[in-house]
């Protein structure tokens, strides 16, 4: 039947017994073995937090700008509707006033109306202000109740995408 196995030789058998597990290396340190590596990632990190804190100012810094724009939203409906369109319109010119103050010196923004103050919006933002809104202030500004023109719906919609457009891209130097 079966035989048992060939009992081994006593030089094999020294020889199996002075075999050793084999010897693995150390594992690979995730940790740099240079200083060129040690000092890139010093930089990446310092590169990555003045990123972060920059983003975080800007972000902090456009406060206004977002709630403008809240408030803005709140009006769209106001401005669409013939009823209220008046006091909307109103409303667009004192927002426009506000959010140019929360931006820029009292002492520099405060002050304007009429031309100087369509001047002022022109200059800050690349595609200026439309013609709609230019004409909307002007009217609103130095007529009365009774001679305001009616303004149609498709005048209003121009003029609060304006409106939109100048709180979204005007230009506070740093």
């Amino acid at each position: 039947m079966d035989e048992p196995p060939p009992l081994p030789d006593p030089l094999t058998e020294t020889a199996l017994r002075a075999l050793q597990d084999i010897a693995m290396p150390q594992p690979v340190s995730w940790f740099p073995q240079t200083w060129g590596w040690m000092a890139l990632a010093v930089i990446l990190a310092s590169l990555i937090l003045a990123m972060s804190v920059r983003r975080l100012r800007q972000y902090r810094a456009n406060r206004y700008r977002r709630e403008a724009l809240v408030e803005l939203q709140a009006l769209e409906r106001e401005i669409l509707d013939p009823a209220t369109r008046r006091q909307a319109i109103q409303t667009l010119a004192a927002l426009l006033k506000r959010t140019a103050l929360a931006a820029w010196p009292r002492a520099d923004v405060a002050s304007l109306s009429g031309a100087a103050w369509i001047q002022f919006l022109r200059s800050q933002e690349d595609d200026g202000v439309s013609e709609e809104l230019a004409t909307m202030l002007d009217d609103f500004e130095y007529h009365g109740d009774g001679s305001r023109r009616t303004i149609p719906s498709n005048m209003a919609g121009d003029v609060f995408a304006s409106v939109r457009q100048w709180i979204e891209r005007h230009h506070v130097s740093a």
